[in-house]
């Protein structure tokens, strides 16, 4: 379960390789457009020569009972303790497990220092106060890198890799 960005984090450094297990599903919610898209092959990788479906999150107890899912994980944190809450009663009634994945699972491995910027919710300046602490180090003589996870927004595909030069 997710909003387009979190989720495909946590797939993407978590599931994606893994044959322990066998991602059915991505929900959306936040992101208009998004549900009924597919996450692409070309992300997804070896395992989902087909992609992953995005299907609202409305459909959730159905896509459980549908797929038969063990674990149900749930990554975005913009809501409340009672939204999430309220998710994981609708995942626990239709028999799958509910989860919360942390650092140990979902941090990036880096040999060199690292800045992360993060934030509570959709739309508070992630984006800018990157930039701006990318300015700062630079100014300093450091090199430096800004890493982020894929988007929805777009061709996904062609947001694989992107790099930026200049403003």
């Amino acid at each position: 379960m997710g909003a387009a960005g979190r989720d495909f984090h946590n797939f993407n450094v978590y599931f994606r390789n893994n044959n322990a297990y066998e991602v059915v599903a991505f929900t959306a919610t936040q992101v208009p457009g998004i549900e009924c898209r597919i996450y692409p092959p070309e992300l997804a990788g070896g395992n989902y020569p087909n992609g992953i479906p995005i299907y609202p999150e409305e459909e959730l107890a159905r896509l459980i009972r549908e797929y038969d899912v063990d674990q149900v994980v749930f990554a975005y944190s913009d809501v409340s303790c009672d939204y999430v809450m309220h998710r994981a009663s609708v995942a626990l009634a239709n028999g799958a497990d509910f989860r919360l994945m942390g650092l140990k699972t979902t941090m990036l491995k880096a040999k060199v220092p690292v800045v992360s910027v993060g934030a509570v919710r959709t739309g508070s300046g992630k984006s800018q106060t990157s930039r701006q602490i990318a300015k700062i180090l630079k100014d300093k003589g450091l090199k430096v890198v800004v890493v982020r996870h894929p988007m929805a927004y777009g061709d996904s595909t062609k947001q694989i890799c992107q790099r930026f030069s200049s403003y």
